[in-house]
């Protein structure tokens, strides 16, 4: 039986969020509530595609479709949204025997492909999947591949063992910054838009454009605190000197977005925001701690201090003529910027 395509409505809210939760390709970022967010705050319409054999879902894949300059293309994520990865979602792919899930995965890619360069004309196709994502299928269907590597710290382990694994020079700086009197604080929506101004204005002394809007994060803490979304603040003497924004969802926790360090320090609040990230994770039960950036060498050079396991995704593309890779180059700029991770 063919898999056919369906985009979801309202009405299939509910189901999509629910194969989302069961996958562990799903993510945050593919839940309805995040996704339509994400159409609101960028130039895109979102194609939020299901896949069906029969009556059956089988899998899910939210689509960001793009028309500029007379070009047409499809992204997951789309730009200027910080989304580190998207792509397709299997319905139970880890209960399935692997011949099966394989032969799901491609029937479902090469159908989604067919429908994106068919119907909507796409000349232009990049999705950026997670760890958890075979990138096979697309390199069988002449994708270019291009690897992305994250950091993950198994948290299911005692927390002493967590702390006296990490690096003892960051330990010295954690217990140095507490000692001050830097204290980790549940922050609010102002101490969000404090987190991004400070990023703001280190771009812009580097002389690098921020497409990341203010807007968009507000309405994301909006949306999904204190669940999901929590600022954890470096107070000192009542001021804010430090902070990262925590992604968490499925019994794992992403660093997402940080405040700029200042430029000169003998104590390092984020590196304590980091370490009450970690402990506040552990104390939920969570299993997972991610960091994105990894294959930047400056960047894991600090970041692999806690100890954490590189993992590879891949960004994948896909374009029928020369005058699409302009859109590309832009679109991989943006998207695989990582922004608050000026350490």
């Amino acid at each position: 039986m063919e898999i056919t395509l369906k985009l979801a409505s309202e009405n299939d809210a509910q189901v999509w969020d629910k194969i989302v939760t069961s996958s562990p390709q799903g993510s945050i970022f593919h839940t309805w509530k995040w996704l339509h967010l994400v159409e609101k705050h960028t130039d895109t319409r979102l194609y939020p595609i299901m896949g069906l054999k029969g009556e059956a879902i089988i899998g899910i894949l939210p689509v960001f479709h793009m028309k500029k300059y007379g070009m047409s293309a499809a992204f997951s994520p789309p730009p200027s949204t910080d989304i580190p990865y998207l792509g397709p979602v299997l319905k139970d792919s880890e209960g399935y025997p692997q011949y099966k899930k394989e032969s799901i995965e491609k029937e479902f890619q090469s159908s989604v492909d067919h429908y994106l360069t068919s119907d909507l004309g796409c000349g232009f196709i990049a999705l950026t999947l997670s760890t958890h994502h075979d990138p096979r299928p697309y390199m069988w269907a002449d994708y270019i591949l291009e690897p992305i590597f994250d950091y993950h710290l198994n948290l299911n382990q005692d927390i002493e063992a967590i702390w006296q694994k990490m690096n003892n020079k960051l330990r010295a700086v954690i217990k140095r910054t507490e000692k001050q009197g830097v204290t980790i604080e549940d922050g609010s929506e102002a101490d969000l838009i404090d987190i991004y101004n400070s990023v703001f204005r280190r771009y812009k002394e580097q002389n690098r454009s921020l497409t990341l809007s203010q807007d968009y994060l507000v309405d994301l803490y909006r949306a999904f605190y204190p669940e999901n979304f929590k600022v954890f603040v470096a107070k000192e003497n009542g001021e804010t000197i430090g902070g990262i924004v925590a992604i968490s969802y499925n019994n794992r926790i992403l660093s997402w977005v940080g405040k700029a360090k200042p430029e000169s320090s003998n104590i390092s609040p984020n590196d304590l925001a980091q370490w009450e990230i970690i402990r506040y994770a552990h104390s939920k039960g969570y299993s997972l701690y991610e960091e994105i950036g990894a294959g930047t060498e400056r960047l894991s050079r600090f970041k692999a201090k806690f100890n954490p396991k590189p993992v590879c995704r891949f960004y994948v593309r896909k374009y029928p003529s020369r005058s699409y890779r302009i859109l590309e180059k832009a679109y991989s700029t943006t998207v695989k910027r990582v922004i608050g991770k000026l350490v």
